[in-house]
């Protein structure tokens, strides 16, 4: 590892170790004065519904901040975190890390010296908030800090070294492939039992908003890619939703591998703070420059095709033939 990639992942995984060792060394600071089984979850009155013993705590804290701490710098190492996706990725670390170490600290300080022994009785919504503030001060902090740790340059692209199809004067074509992904539609069931289940169970109110999800998700869960004298599109079984990216918008596009959970945090459609698209899998994908200075991507197999005809529409349009 180099210098600089060691500087990013020791910055990314700071915070978490700090809540961590802040909220043991309060632990045991308060040991003495808790009781033996801890109210460790409260519903949305502030109302304790689950409890748990003082190992299962330190299990609990251990490993949520380790692994996320863990995370952050293999992101920060690995997930081409660019320009201002640099700063605020920091940022983001910090301000997580301090919402969660104070709610795990709030959740000890409501059970300290409880009248008669027993665990907490609630849990004062004054901590969530404090828990936000606390975020966004931690977020502000890790915004500074990242300003000493030098971002990783993106990759420059010649656009003259960018694939071309070749079209004879006045022939049209297009490109037209289909996203395969397999979570999409097990999406839909998930939301669809769900709201169900949540609807009999709980309350329509709540369950009613995961059944229009669910309804949305499949009018998108087999989603295709098309490429014509437009632009892009990213579209699902229905007309709505769908993505479009005209060659207005762009620079260039290019075809490469991308890492779903490195680059965009996950998988769907994903915003960014220097990049957006539709990401369905780690694998090949056309990503297009911007005009912007963004980029937009979206995995689909035969990307190099499909790349490759957008930059020779891009000439067509740019040459008024």
């Amino acid at each position: 590892m180099t210098r600089k990639n060691l500087d990013r992942a020791t910055l990314a995984a700071l915070p978490f170790m700090l809540a961590l060792l802040v909220d043991l060394v309060l632990y045991l600071t308060v040991k003495d004065r808790l009781p033996d089984r801890l109210a460790a979850h409260f519903d949305a009155g502030g109302h304790p519904d689950r409890y748990v013993g003082h190992a299962a705590y330190l299990l609990a804290l251990g490993p949520v901040l380790l692994v996320l701490g863990a995370l952050w710098a293999f992101v920060a190492v690995n997930g081409k975190v660019y320009g201002r996706a640099h700063r605020w990725f920091h940022a983001g670390g910090f301000a997580i890390a301090a919402f969660l170490g104070y709610l795990l600290i709030a959740v000890l300080l409501v059970n300290v010296d409880v009248p008669g022994g027993g665990p907490a009785e609630s849990f004062p919504l004054r901590h969530l908030a404090a828990a936000l503030g606390a975020g966004a001060v931690a977020g502000a902090v890790g915004l500074a800090l990242s300003r000493l740790v030098p971002a990783p340059k993106a990759p420059r692209r010649d656009p003259a070294g960018r694939a071309r199809i070749a079209l004879a004067d006045g022939e049209v074509a297009g490109w037209v492939r289909g996203i395969g992904a397999w979570w999409p539609p097990a999406a839909v069931l998930l939301f669809l039992a769900a709201g169900v289940v949540v609807g009999r169970e709980q309350s329509w109110f709540i369950g009613t908003p995961l059944l229009l999800l669910a309804l949305a998700a499949a009018a998108f869960c087999r989603p295709h890619v098309t490429v014509d004298r437009r632009g892009l599109t990213v579209s699902g079984l229905l007309p709505r939703p769908r993505v479009r990216v005209p060659l207005e918008r762009m620079e260039g596009a290019d075809s490469r591998r991308v890492n779903a959970l490195c680059e965009y945090g996950g998988w769907g459609y994903r915003v960014r703070p220097e990049r957006s698209g539709v990401i369905t899998r780690s694998g090949e994908a056309i990503v297009i420059s911007l005009t912007s200075g963004r980029e937009f991507a979206v995995t689909v197999d035969d990307s190099a095709t499909g790349a490759a005809l957008l930059n020779t529409l891009l000439d067509r349009q740019r040459t008024g033939r």
